[in-house]
């Protein structure tokens, strides 16, 4: 009985170290893409057409960011899901999913009008 509460607390402790290396990723693509951003509309000249690819250039990495968080909250309900902990996962769950499959919608859209304009 011992050994295997000393082996849910390992798991726990790696699920939580996991988990915050899952949300420092979220985090890093968060401040990557707004770098990346940011240097390229420090490069764009024209501000009408260099826009859709400023937003292109962002949203990609927020949609990633999108995904690793959903990865840190699924694993933060594992370890010991209580009802209240289920409904605020799917909760958030639904709230990201739809977030980003609309963000993948619009970005996908922009590059289509993109690749016309270019073609």
């Amino acid at each position: 009985m011992l050994e295997l509460t000393g082996l849910r607390e390992a798991m726990m402790h790696g699920v939580e170290l996991f988990q915050l290396l899952l949300e420092l990723i979220s985090i890093a693509c968060v401040v990557i893409g707004l770098g990346k951003t940011l240097w390229l509309a420090a490069r764009v000249r024209d501000h009408a057409p260099g826009f859709p690819r400023i937003r292109l250039c962002f949203g990609s990495w927020l949609i990633l960011a999108l995904e690793f968080q959903l990865a840190a909250d699924i694993l933060a309900t594992t370890v010991s899901p209580s009802k209240e902990e289920l409904i605020q996962l799917a909760i958030i769950a639904v709230i990201r999913t739809f977030l980003n499959y609309f963000l993948g919608k619009e970005l996908d859209a922009q590059t289509e009008r993109q690749q016309e304009k270019s073609a």
